[in-house]
Order: C-alpha cells, then structure tokens, then sequence
C-alpha cells in the first residue's frame, strides 16, 4: 500500500487519542479491506479523483438531489459520495442485523402496548408523561390494532462503532425513515463505474429493497382487496427534501405516486383518480407528517393529506404504513428506555447497546450534565437532522453557556451523551486520502417477519474533525458492503 495512504489513515488523533479506523488494524490493513486497498494503489488517487467528478455528474444527470431551505442559494443540493466503500464481515453483519431486529420488534410492541393496555406504563418501566405528554402520541390511535400489530413497518436504527466489537444505537426512526435511495443508488453507482470490485460475488447484494418493500405491504393489506393489493406512496410532493426518494422508491417498487389531492374516501375505502376511473388503494406509504394526514382529525387546514382517510384506516379499509403514531418511539427520552423494553417484552438482554444517555428532566442528572456541558453532546428530545443540539468538545464557551440557560429553562426538552469515538473511514479527499466519522442506518422492513437488506445507508462526516454526518450539513454517503463471508485474519 502508497505510504502516504497507509499514514494518513494510522495516524488518526483526535484529542490524543487514536480513533479505531475500519479499514486498519494494528498489524495494517484488515483482511476484508485488502481488495480495496490494491484497487486504490492499482488505480491511483489522481484516477480516482476524475471518477469522482464523474460520479457526480451522472449523480446530479439522474437527479440524486436532497432539498435545504432557509440557507440563501439553491435550495437543490447533490448529496456528496465517496467512492471509497465501507465494510462489514459477514460476522460483524450478524451482530447488526440481529440486533436491529430485536430493537424494532421491541419498538413495535411497545407501540402496540401503549396504544393499548399501557402495561410498560402499569409496571412503572416508562413514566406517563413521557408517553403520552409527547407531542408525537396521537391519542387518536388508542385501541387501534393495525394489521399484525406492526406499527412501524421501516424502520431505520442509526449505529455507530467504537471499536472492533463495539456497536451503539445512536436513535430510533421509526416514523418516515429516508435516505434508502442513497443506499441503493451509491450501489449503482460504484457497480457501473468499478464492475471488477464485485466480480467474485463476494459482496452480498442490496437491491431487493424494493421488492422486499413491497411484499411487506402487500402481506399487510386489509382481507377484503378487490383482488392483488394496490400498493400506492402519498407524498408530499414535489418540493419535499425527500421528493427524489418518493418518486425513486414508487418507481422502483413498481406503485403508484400519489398525492393527497389524488386520492378520496368513500364507502370505507380509500380510491385513486385514474384516466381509467377510480381506482381502490389498499396500501399507503405515506411520507407526510401524522399532522397532515387528514384535516378531519389533525391539521384542519392540511392540504396535503386525505379528508376522511383515519376513519377508512380505524375501520380497516386501508393500511398505512408507517402507522399514524409512530413518532412517540423517535423521542430521544424514550430512547433511554428501549433497552428495558427488550427485557420486558421479548424478555432477552439487548444484543446493541444504546450510548449512554442523561435525561436532563431530572434534578441530579440535569446538574450533572450543566457541570459537564463542554465533555456531552445536548440533543433535542424531539430533534432530528443534526439539529438543536450541542457538541460541547466542539462549542465555544460563549456557545456552551448560552445553551445551559436554554437546558435551565426547559430541561425536559433535552437528553445529554458523552462524545463517543466513533470509528473513521477512509474518504477521498482533494489532498489523498483522509480519515472521517461515520455512521450507518440499517433499514428493518416488518411484514411478516422482520427483514433487513444487507447493507444500510453510511453517513460519512466530509467536515475534517466533524462528528454531524447529516446531509444538510454537510455530510455525505458511502456504498456499504457486507461480505458473504469473513476473512481470514
């Protein structure tokens, strides 16, 4: 291997302390790496740099665009790829996948149970007003049993590594979890410009996303179709920051895309407009908000839902995926208790751990955490996107103080973690090869049974030192490989 990649990936610092670095292990590069690294010297970085360009080209030709608005510019932004993918070992793969699983199973019964008998609420595990003082619990789903009891069908658990063995759980998303077109266009991408990297058969495929997707619906759908289920996804439409994901997903599955304006209730059932008439849907993923599913029952002045639709779905005429509701298990405070649902539903120990967490609504840990705030990362409870929170290592005194008085004055509206050392993977940089913080959201489709696609979405920190892997600010994606085997060390 070039010295000069060998170095820039060894001596990985932060803090003086080394960070553990995919790609290298303490005698060099690690087994499952050895074919990426050859291919790196074989081609060379000034190669590689003029693929990347080309890469982004045929990005932006097929429209891999995410949407920012409010920053000044062009709210149409190209995601950032790295060419240089991410792996997992068949055995490290397993440790992920089993585990994801158990957490969305955990998350479903949860859902089922305190939109139900509340017995995790009975037993004292959960406080009430966690649960339903959320802004997310939408106390119109009380006693609804959605098909199989599944309440989040897509689920995307964000994980970190430490170290060799060490995974966490960052957080749950188990409203509208985006960001799977990027797995599977990333693949595409490295599959047409590198087609010699996936000629052994070695690496395990992710492209029957959609159609595990769409069987999962299907196995849904309510008992009375008029024949095979008609699958459709309400988006919000065009100007959504997930919009290319929409119409991506719709193509690929082969349904129809739909927005609110396309489709109305009538006799329990839910009918698109079609050239042909109307047309029964059975199925809806919908990508818009619990607020503007139907102005009937939330956001009266909601013009991008259904009017009438909650009560065809309450009756059983139609399934939504994901279910009105899900939000409540998003919540950064209930996040510190999904380790004692696992316990208490599935009665098994939890296979990934969550990170450490402080609940600032309480006194002692509340005082711990503004004794602490230049060492934690303060999040929103009902942040996302990198948003509203604190990197205190990183904050400025000024920064740090300002948000103190924030945590004083409502200090239930945010949870604190120590600064983990998440792992770093190699990134190709104008200047060569660099280290950078990543992050990986596998994505758990629930129909029948639980299933995960090998791979998942790696979030990469472009931002030399930076810990935000999110698009908006500034993040980027990697192609995720699982291995069909491990390697030999």
């Amino acid at each position: 291997m070039a010295a000069r990649f060998f170095l820039a990936l060894a001596r990985v610092l932060t803090d003086g302390r080394r960070m553990f670095n995919e790609m290298l292990g303490d005698d060099g590069t690690r087994p499952e790496y050895e074919q990426i690294a050859r291919w790196i010297d074989e081609e060379g970085i000034e190669t590689l740099l003029q693929r990347r360009a080309e890469a982004e080209a045929l990005f932006r030709k097929v429209g891999i665009t995410f949407a920012v608005y409010g920053e000044g510019g062009d709210p149409e932004r190209l995601i950032p790829f790295d060419m240089v993918p991410r792996i997992f070992t068949a055995k490290e793969w397993e440790v992920v996948e089993t585990g994801c699983i158990q957490r969305c199973r955990a998350l479903n019964a949860f859902l089922a149970d305190i939109y139900g008998e509340q017995k995790i609420i009975k037993e004292g595990l959960i406080d009430e007003t966690l649960v339903t003082g959320n802004p997310a619990f939408e106390k119109e789903m009380i006693g609804v049993r959605p098909p199989g009891d599944i309440w989040s069908h897509i689920c995307g658990v964000d994980v970190v590594r430490t170290g060799p063995e060490e995974f966490y759980v960052l957080e749950d998303n188990c409203r509208t979890p985006s960001g799977v077109s990027y797995m599977l266009e990333s693949r595409e991408v490295m599959m047409q410009m590198f087609p010699q990297l996936f000629a052994d058969a070695s690496i395990r495929p992710n492209e029957e996303y959609p159609e595990v997707l769409a069987q999962a619906m299907a196995a849904l759908a309510p008992p009375n179709c008029d024949g095979p289920p008609t699958l459709a996804i309400l988006t919000p439409g065009y100007f959504n920051s997930a919009y290319y994901e929409h119409s991506f997903l719709a193509d690929r599955m082969g349904v129809e895309l739909v927005e609110g304006q396309d489709l109305y209730c009538e006799d329990g059932k839910v009918w698109m407009r079609t050239i042909r008439g109307p047309e029964r849907v059975d199925v809806i993923y919908r990508r818009i908000d619990d607020a503007f599913l139907d102005p009937d029952v939330f956001n009266p002045d909601s013009v991008l839902g259904v009017r009438g639709l909650m009560d065809v779905y309450r009756n059983g005429g139609v399934t939504i995926v994901n279910a009105p509701g899900t939000g409540v298990a998003d919540d950064k405070a209930i996040y510190i208790h999904v380790p004692d649902m696992i316990r208490f539903y599935l009665k098994e120990e939890p296979i990934l751990n969550n990170v450490p967490t402080y609940n600032c609504a309480k006194s002692d840990e509340l005082d711990y955490v503004l004794e602490n705030i230049d060492t934690l990362v303060v999040k929103e409870v009902q942040g996302s996107g990198g948003y509203g929170m604190l990197i205190g290592p990183k904050a400025t005194p000024e920064e740090r103080s300002e948000f103190a008085e924030k945590l004083r004055k409502t200090p239930a509206n945010y949870i604190a973690q120590p600064t983990l050392e998440l792992s770093t993977a190699p990134v190709l940089t104008d200047d060569g090869l660099s280290p950078r913080h990543v992050d990986l959201r596998p994505f758990v489709i629930t129909g029948d049974e639980p299933k995960l696609v090998p791979g998942g979405l790696t979030r990469v920190a472009l931002r030399e030192g930076s810990l935000v892997v999110n698009s908006s600010q500034g993040g980027g994606v990697k192609d995720t490989w699982v291995l069909q085997e491990t390697p030999d060390a």
